[in-house]
């Protein structure tokens, strides 16, 4: 029984699970969320309010329970004043909303 540490062969690059990008991207998408909501000094609520939807959605987006689209992107730049920016990878700091210029 050899294992890859006493023949030194190294195993062969396995490809991205999609599902964990998919977690990856939604937990990104709750922190940028989060950090923007605290930047603001918004309650749960009252970002809510600002963007149309229930104190639920907010708490699971927040939590990383929800994937990003575009129609949601968008929907919360607009209620907490800011664009979003993306860069490439899956990582948290991969999502962030940039406030608009004054």
């Amino acid at each position: 029984m050899a294992s890859y540490h006493t023949r030194w062969v190294r195993p062969e690059p396995q490809a991205e699970d999609p599902e964990r990008i998919m977690i990856r991207e939604a937990l990104a998408f709750g922190k940028a969320l989060y950090d923007r909501r605290e930047e603001l000094g918004l309650t749960v609520a009252e970002l809510a309010e600002r963007s149309g939807l229930t104190v639920d959605d907010i708490e699971c987006i927040e939590e990383g329970g929800t994937a990003p689209t575009i129609a949601l992107l968008r929907r919360l730049a607009a209620a907490l004043n800011a664009d979003v920016r993306l860069t490439s990878g899956h990582d948290v700091g991969s999502v962030w909303f940039e406030p608009h210029a004054a």
